[in-house]
């Protein structure tokens, strides 16, 4: 039975690291024609008339009584989107899931703070090493970071502590449940952000505020296919750290990372560099370690 459903949340997350990929092939289509904050509205906005239909057809079972806790996993899981969008627009599709996969990273030192889970010298090494790939990716060199950098490592702050969340929420609540929190609160935020980018607009913060863009012609479709690949990657995702170890599935979750190099060279992305390679290299290294049983 451990066996089996072990399989399950490998299969689960293989299948939700592919849709992530074509998610965000989707959201780089849509970047030209609007903003990434327009774009995360989109997303979510598909993804909650999925969920609710979902639930009217089968109810949800669950014991609840977290509600503050689903709501901050709801924002944390917002911000991070905003800024992995933003990236998305910005820069290759290689390198932004590459920055929002140091959510392993971070997920690690949240658990350890928050859940008082024991890292071990593998978990401490492999927050090392992945602080070391951040480095390489950014090409920090003591002087500045691009905009794309720290947007890209508060992206894996957000992320990591949205994960944080949903393992304790899974115990609580249903899937769908959780998925909704995270889908509803990224409607309604973007919304709110539109509205002021109507009367405010800020070029270095254009990744909180922009004015709506009506889409038209091919922006439809995009539209169509960033929601249904995105609503059915966070399901499967949260399905496999429901069936699994999330060592075992966040270390299965770095195939997205391969996916998006390949569907980003399609899309005209240039192959990441020696420095980028590197990065992804000790960044994966990284979640490996994090990840292996201790």
């Amino acid at each position: 039975m451990v066996e089996e459903n072990v399989k399950k949340g490998i299969q689960y997350m293989i299948i939700a690291s592919l849709l992530f990929a074509f998610m965000g092939a989707a959201a780089k289509g849509l970047s030209n024609s609007m903003s990434s904050i327009e774009v995360v509205f989109f997303r979510n906005v598909f993804g909650v008339a999925l969920i609710l239909f979902s639930i009217y057809r089968s109810p949800l079972v669950q014991v609840g009584g977290k509600v503050w806790l689903l709501i901050f996993r709801g924002i944390a899981g917002f911000v991070a989107l905003l800024f992995f969008f933003y990236n998305i627009a910005n820069i290759s599709l290689g390198e932004a899931m590459t920055f929002s996969k140091t959510s392993t990273i971070f997920t690690a030192i949240f658990a350890y703070i928050f859940v008082k889970e024991k890292l071990g010298f593998k978990g401490w090494l492999g927050v090392f090493v992945g602080f070391i790939g951040i480095l390489f990716i950014t090409k920090f060199d003591g002087s500045n970071l691009d905009k794309t950098d720290y947007l890209g490592i508060l992206c894996g702050v957000g992320a990591g502590l949205a994960y944080t969340s949903v393992r304790e929420l899974r115990k609580y609540y249903d899937t769908r449940a959780i998925v909704l929190s995270f889908m509803t609160i990224g409607t309604v935020g973007p919304m709110i952000l539109l509205i002021i980018g109507e009367f405010y607009t800020n070029e270095n913060l254009d990744f909180l505020f922009a004015k709506f863009v009506m889409p038209s012609g091919m922006d439809w479709f995009y539209i169509v296919l960033l929601g249904l690949f995105a609503t059915y990657a966070q399901i499967f995702m949260t399905k496999s750290y429901a069936y699994a170890k999330a060592g075992i599935v966040a270390t299965v979750s770095y195939s997205n990372i391969a996916f998006s190099i390949i569907l980003g060279i399609f899309l005209g992305d240039a192959f990441p560099d020696i420095w980028i390679c590197l990065g992804i290299i000790l960044i994966v290294t990284s979640g490996l370690l994090v990840s292996s049983k201790k």
